[in-house]
């Protein structure tokens, strides 16, 4: 995407340690709405039962997400896009429901699709079919978004949040682009094709080596990521020069960011996410706007929890009158404009999915699992259920993560001297640390609002008990329908 870099890296600040706080769509995508964490705002993966856009999301956590504010303050607000993968449902309000704070909304009814999808238009059902210049909903979204821009009204602020469907399957790109990057194969360094030794019990179900099958299958879809995200790039340049032309690009702040990772290959998984390792929490971020230097590369950690708090800090609102466990990084890419502090650690967590029943496909697997494809290889499951601390502070580099399961799992890393992490070194590592990434865990997995930021009062319960994940899960009311298998 060298477009993208070229006119928001380039000219603003790019954030190479960039972390989402769960690595799959509908909960990170509520964690960047809200500024809060999976527990907090209660959407657990990406099924109606799992909070996804159901009514109790509707009803509470969604009241209270940032356009909300920004509404508040006379900010014309639009979405186009991908919202949650449930919205639109009938599970739901249907394609009637437009959540509160959106002026215009042109929200994808359910997961990602490039044609034939339906919309909700400000609350009306929008059908749409597969002619490219109609329907590409890539270059739907940039029409429209260019359009509300030539329309909005000069004495209002304005904020657009566009969600293209790239680079998500089905994979589909543009007829320009389905030739590009023929020779173009998944990288094949790092953990590629490693044997998930040491690792929790999906990690070490993959075949390994892979079979040619698997390769054939992740290098296609490596390769129309690619293609899908070439009309990505055009719709970031048609943006800005749309700002350029009505001479509002200096006034305005641009984010470019993602909900998860992905992974193609690593530890033979062949393709997904909604594992806690680099791969799949890692994404990208770049800002650019005013009082933001160019050409910036910045190393303090960041969350998908802190894009709330940011733009409403931007927008003027105060920050100590609403509930969100993120902090604002105005003050690291713009320090002439705030003052602030950077966090040493944080929480990554995960609720699994898994089907009641066998998969036809895969008859030998058993229940309880799910995504598995290519090859009967499982991506999730009930019990790929977990939570992690990880510490970045400049000098120390660790991921410390308990699992949800029968075994009681744990997995340490430290990535500094291992980066790819491909040795659990839990076996190897002084019990006084595992003993403090464990009471940090537990202090991060019931924070809420300020103690999520509070380093001095995770510190001060440092090796006072050994508790566990589980026994976390277990008091906590509201996940009693935690499934842990």
């Amino acid at each position: 995407m060298k477009k993208t870099k070229t006119l928001i890296g380039d000219e603003g600040a790019t954030f190479v340690n960039a972390f989402t706080v769960t690595p799959l769509c509908c909960p990170s995508r509520s964690s960047i709405l809200t500024g809060q964490y999976p527990h907090n705002h209660g959407v657990r993966n990406n099924s109606v039962s799992g909070n996804c856009s159901s009514i109790q999301w509707q009803k509470d956590p969604e009241t209270e997400a940032f356009p909300v504010y920004l509404s508040k303050l006379k900010y014309q607000t639009f979405y186009a896009g991908k919202y949650l993968n449930q919205y639109g449902k009938k599970d739901g309000e249907g394609v009637s429901h437009v959540p509160p704070g959106w002026d215009h909304w042109h929200a994808l009814v359910g997961n990602s699709q490039y044609y034939n999808y339906t919309l909700s238009v400000d609350g009306k059902e929008e059908v749409h079919g597969d002619s490219y210049e109609k329907d590409y909903l890539t270059d739907l979204i940039a029409n429209r978004s260019l359009n509300f821009l030539e329309n909005r009204s000069p004495q209002h602020p304005f904020f657009l949040m566009l969600s293209p469907p790239a680079p998500h399957s089905p994979w589909t790109a543009a007829p320009q682009y389905q030739k590009e990057f023929s020779n173009v194969k998944a990288p094949r360094d790092g953990s590629f094709d490693k044997p998930g030794k040491d690792k929790h019990w999906l990690l070490r179900q993959p075949v390994n080596p892979m079979p040619s099958s698997s390769l054939d299958y992740l290098d296609n879809a490596y390769r129309k990521r690619w293609q899908t995200l070439l009309s990505v790039d055009d719709m970031v340049e048609m943006l800005v020069k749309k700002l350029e032309s009505i001479k509002e690009l200096d006034n305005t702040y641009i984010f470019y960011t993602s909900d998860n990772g992905y992974h193609t290959g690593q530890f033979s998984l062949p393709i997904d996410k909604r594992q806690l390792y680099e791969f799949d929490i890692r994404v990208p971020l770049m800002v650019r706007g005013p009082g933001i230097k160019p050409k910036q590369t910045l190393q303090a950690p960041v969350l998908n929890i802190d894009l709330a708090p940011t733009i409403m800090d931007i927008s003027g609102v105060d920050l100590s009158t609403v509930n969100v466990d993120g902090q604002s990084f105005l003050s690291q890419m713009a320090p002439s404009l705030r003052n602030g502090t950077v966090r040493p650690f944080f929480l990554v967590e995960y609720t699994g999915e898994g089907h009641p029943t066998t998969d036809p496909a895969c008859p030998k697997l058993g229940p309880g699992l799910s995504q598995c494809f290519p090859d009967c290889v499982c991506e999730d499951a009930f019990n790929n259920t977990y939570a992690c601390v990880r510490t970045l502070d400049g000098k120390t580099d660790l991921q410390y993560c308990e699992f949800a399961d029968t075994e009681s799992f744990v997995e340490v890393y430290n990535l500094t001297s291992d980066p790819h992490q491909l040795e659990n070194v839990l076996k190897k590592t002084d019990p006084a640390i595992l003993q403090a990434m464990n009471q940090r865990l537990i202090k991060l997995q019931s924070c809420e609002g300020d103690s999520c930021r509070d380093v001095n009062i995770v510190g001060e319960v440092l090796f006072q008990t050994d508790v566990s994940y589980r026994e976390v899960l277990a008091r906590r009311p509201r996940q009693e329908k935690y499934r842990c298998h």
